[in-house]
């Protein structure tokens, strides 16, 4: 093994630069260097013999020694060149120039040397080129045909041997060309097996990144039909190899996206280039952890990028060019993106609630403040306007009336703002809401008449006490029929009923006013929200009425619901339990949407300074 070693070593270092790199080419190449050198050596060793049994040579042995040394020149020109086919090619030539010259000395095509000719087609097959073994064929024939034209036309020099000698001559010739042919068979036998084991580890390199890679590799007709798809599938989707072959992966392909698969693996047939689509595949429930028949149906996203497959066998009997695809999971880079649009799209709402917060507090805080400062200002200068005493108490009264009001404002916004943060304390305990809901209708019965609105009380004789907040509960009322009359026109009607369902007290406020579009009725409740546009409203409020009740009814325990018809009224229900314990902890009711929250923060934070 040691001198094997040696000799193989030594010949790697003769390799052209270019040959040494490829397991393959690197065997060819040192079977056309081996044997040529050790046959150059082999001639050299054996020409003192030779001298010491024959004497003195003649002329044509002297060439035919010389010629040997031929192989030796053609080993230097491949290690120098590389270039493989072309030293086929020579050494064609001089192995038939070489039995063409002993030939016609040796009786020409009746010559023990003849049959070597057949040798050299074989030696030119070890070249695995048509166009070698084509050349060395039709030198073969060429020589064959010039002996047998030199010996027709009695061109050939006389040779007289005996006949024990002439088939001894003709035995050697036989023998060394039969030795020399299997000497090449054995040189191709071994490039074969070489070959056949270089095609193993690479199949077997192929298959164990098929095996082990977490993309999914597939082979694809044009109609997306499944020839082959790595096992990495398994893990991605939930099923075999064999379930998704054919069109078992378009079957699992989302029904919206299935144009957009067809599609790119249609272009990446026909074009040359790489293509690439996103589209969502079924995943079995089962594999992916969901249990039970009604499982909600699980769907991964995947990014394929496919190409035409290129080489032999590329293309189908039909004609048709087959696509390799390589699968990725996208699923966790789409939750991504999905929450950057969620993300984008709360900064664009928490955008339009700051708009709206400016909006309605820049008008409602505004109006009071200019009425306190001009009235003031006027009282101020009372002795130049010539004020008497009943002017200056009705705008002490005006004064008076726009502090209450901007104090309404303000506090409206602080008991939202302890709502949200959780610190709004509620103390419940017994008390009569028939009697709190006749007294709340009572101090709005004024604003009513004022309005031209029909205020009706409906609540029976008989309706049982509750534990709550009382003074929550009459704030729900007051603001419920406060906006109730706001929005009611002139000859309008507003009904305030309550009755028990269940354990729970059922408090209805229903008004024939100008009703709440289907748009703005998903809104209502949002801190500052007013249905219709900001620029359009006929009616003062800072949007807080409703949001404050939804909050006062979260807090305890409760529902509320809002039912409305544009041009038809609106009917307001708030059921709340009639014995309701305060937790032990402290209760974070939040009524904002996360968009909202961060604006409204800020400008609490605001108003709290400013007061």
């Amino acid at each position: 093994m040691t001198v094997l070693k040696i000799i193989r070593d030594c010949l790697d270092a003769l390799l052209h630069p270019s040959a040494r790199y490829d397991a393959l080419t690197r065997a060819r190449h040192r079977a056309f260097i081996a044997p040529r050198l050790l046959g150059s050596l082999a001639a050299f060793a054996a020409f003192p013999l030779y001298l010491v049994l024959r004497g003195a040579p003649s002329a044509l042995e002297v060439v035919a020694f010389a010629w040997l040394i031929a192989p030796i020149l053609l080993s230097w020109f491949l290690s120098r060149t590389g270039r493989y086919e072309s030293a086929h090619v020579l050494s064609s030539l001089a192995l038939a120039c070489l039995v063409t010259a002993v030939a016609i000395t040796t009786g020409g095509i009746s010559s023990f040397a003849a049959i070597w000719l057949v040798v050299v087609p074989l030696e030119a097959a070890m070249s695995a080129s048509r166009r070698v073994v084509a050349f060395a064929a039709a030198l073969a024939l060429s020589c064959t045909a010039l002996l047998i034209a030199l010996g027709h036309f009695d061109l050939l020099p006389h040779i007289d041997a005996g006949a024990p000698k002439q088939g001894a001559l003709v035995a050697f010739g036989v023998a060394s060309a039969t030795l020399y042919a299997a000497g090449l068979a054995f040189s191709a036998e071994s490039l074969a097996r070489t070959s056949v084991e270089l095609l193993s580890q690479e199949e077997e390199r192929y298959r164990l990144l098929a095996l082990n890679m977490s993309d999914v590799i597939s082979r694809h007709r044009r109609n997306g039909a499944v020839q082959f798809i790595s096992p990495a599938a398994e893990i991605m989707l939930g099923a075999s190899a064999a379930q998704l072959l054919g069109h078992g992966l378009f079957d699992r392909v989302h029904v919206a996206d299935r144009p957009a698969y067809l599609t790119a693996l249609s272009e990446a047939a026909r074009g040359s280039e790489a293509g690439s689509v996103e589209f969502r595949l079924k995943r079995d429930a089962a594999r992916a952890g969901a249990h039970g028949p009604d499982s909600p149906v699980d769907f991964v996203w995947v990014e394929m990028r496919c190409r035409p497959l290129g080489g032999a066998g590329s293309v189908t009997d039909t004609g048709e060019a087959e696509v390799v695809a390589v699968m990725r999971d996208i699923t966790e880079r789409k939750m991504q993106e999905q929450a950057l649009d969620l993300a984008r799209s709360a900064a664009e709402a928490a955008d339009a609630a700051k708009t709206r917060f400016l909006a309605t507090m820049s008008h409602e805080l505004r109006t009071p403040l200019n009425a306190i400062i001009g009235f003031s200002e006027m009282i101020a200068r009372e002795d130049a306007l010539m004020l008497d005493a009943a002017r200056r108490k009705e705008y002490a009264q005006l004064i008076n009336d726009s502090g209450q009001h901007l104090l309404s404002v303000v506090n409206g916004i602080l008991d939202m703002s302890k709502m949200e943060t959780g610190n709004f304390e509620i103390s419940p305990e017994p008390f009569a809401p028939r009697a709190a809901l006749i007294n709340c209708c009572n101090l709005l019965a004024l604003k009513a008449r004022e309005n031209g609105v029909d205020l009706i009380a409906n609540a029976p004789q008989d309706l049982p006490g509750i534990t709550g907040d009382p003074r929550a509960f009459k704030q729900i009322v007051l603001n419920l029929v406060s906006n109730a009359i706001k929005f009611t026109e002139r000859g309008g009607r507003v009904t305030v009923g309550a009755e028990v369902d269940g354990s729970r007290l059922l408090l209805r406020v229903t008004d024939t006013g100008v009703g709440i579009a289907a748009d703005d009725l998903k809104r209502i409740g949002d801190p500052f929200f007013q249905a219709g546009k900001t620029y359009q409203r006929r009616h003062e409020g800072t949007g807080l009425g409703l949001s404050i009740v939804k909050s006062l009814v979260a807090l305890h325990a409760g529902e509320l619901t809002v039912q409305s018809k544009v041009d038809e009224g609106t009917t307001v229900v708030v059921a709340l339990p009639l014995v309701f314990e305060k937790p032990q902890a402290a209760c974070n009711i939040t009524m904002l949407t996360p968009a909202s929250r961060p604006a409204l923060e800020d400008q609490i934070v605001q108003v709290k300074k400013s007061a």
